[in-house]
């Protein structure tokens, strides 16, 4: 008997048998397949109210960085006011970017948090290990109509923080990841 023939029951013929068979039979030989994640990204209101500080902190630093050097010193120094106009620029592309990187997906057994342009970091935090979700909003949060969700684990190390969530949203999160979490953790 030839190796690789049709009669051999060795691999050959397990090879064709996987050649033979449909996408479903192929998934089924190949093992078990992993679904990817479904993301959820930011909402806009985040970008919204970080450009906004950003415009009105280096709107200020530029006023004061081109009236007081023109009134006090020379006309010529008011071109100091360039410097923060650039940085207000360079800021203003960097917001938004820094925002299309965040991502959050809720999986069966953990959370990932997705975050990071340069340096991408990704956050695996298991529903069992989690002991205390916050949702926070300070006063601009509020009045852009955002929140926060906090996870606390055991590991001190673990930043797990969902920026500018719509509180409905950051509400249904937290209640969604505490009753998982006391669900995987009554089966330690």
């Amino acid at each position: 008997m030839e190796t690789g023939s049709p009669d051999d029951p060795g691999t050959a013929g397990a090879t064709r048998a996987a050649d033979r068979a449909g996408p479903a039979d192929q998934a089924s030989l190949a093992g078990p397949v992993r679904e990817e994640p479904v993301w959820a990204g930011l909402p806009p209101g985040l970008l919204r109210m970080r450009r906004l500080l950003l415009v009105v902190w280096l709107g200020l630093l530029t006023l004061a960085a081109g009236v007081l050097p023109a009134l006090f010193l020379a006309p010529l120094w008011a071109a100091l006011a360039l410097l923060p106009l650039a940085l207000l620029a360079w800021g203003w592309v960097m917001l938004g970017r820094n925002w299309r990187s965040w991502r959050y997906a809720e999986r069966a057994d953990d959370l990932l948090i997705s975050r990071g342009v340069l340096w991408r970091e990704e956050t695996v935090v298991p529903y069992g290990r989690m002991q205390l979700v916050e949702v926070t909003s300070g006063p601009v949060e509020r009045h852009f109509g955002l929140a926060s969700v906090q996870l606390h684990t055991a590991a001190a190390a673990t930043d797990a923080t969902i920026p500018g969530l719509d509180p409905a949203e950051a509400e249904r999160l937290r209640d969604r990841l505490t009753e998982l979490g006391e669900a995987r953790s009554a089966g330690l």
